[in-house]
């Protein structure tokens, strides 16, 4: 009898733990965005999209666990385009964000604005935020398997 008290606590006990785990969630942190080289797509990349999609592209980046839906896998754009990157598509996401679930998820922030903001109070504002999502959509393109 003693047996099954104890074999019923140590389950008791476990079912709470699991419950505890299961109500933990991690919380992103949003910070404001850091000045790169709108030269730099690789550069670019590592500050503002690894977070996420990972150094890697695959969408396994450390912020990832705390999304609601799984980033998407860049590697695979190309081939998920019958072999064609669509590079098109990928300014427009970078530049306006994601209209459609289908195509991403809501969360990903629009980066047009936020790349814009570098350049605030400089007459070339635009034109540095059209090269930085140019950039960042052709350091996308060499991620492709």
């Amino acid at each position: 009898m003693p047996n099954r008290i104890h074999v019923a606590f140590v389950a008791g006990l476990l079912a709470a733990a699991a419950f505890g785990i299961a109500q933990t969630t991690t919380q992103l942190k949003e910070v404001p965005i850091t000045p790169t080289s709108p030269a730099s797509g690789k550069l670019m990349y590592n500050a503002y999209c690894a977070t996420c999609h990972g150094l890697d592209g695959k969408g396994n980046g450390p912020a990832a666990v705390a999304l609601k839906q799984e980033p998407t896998d860049l590697t695979t754009l190309s081939r998920e385009n019958g072999g064609k990157f669509p590079e098109s598509h990928i300014y427009s996401v970078l530049k306006f964000g994601v209209e459609t679930p289908a195509h991403g998820n809501q969360e990903m922030p629009v980066w047009g604005p936020a790349l814009h903001s570098l350049g605030s109070g400089s007459t070339m504002a635009s034109s540095v935020e059209q090269q930085r999502i140019a950039n960042l959509t052709r350091y996308l393109r060499t991620l492709q398997q």
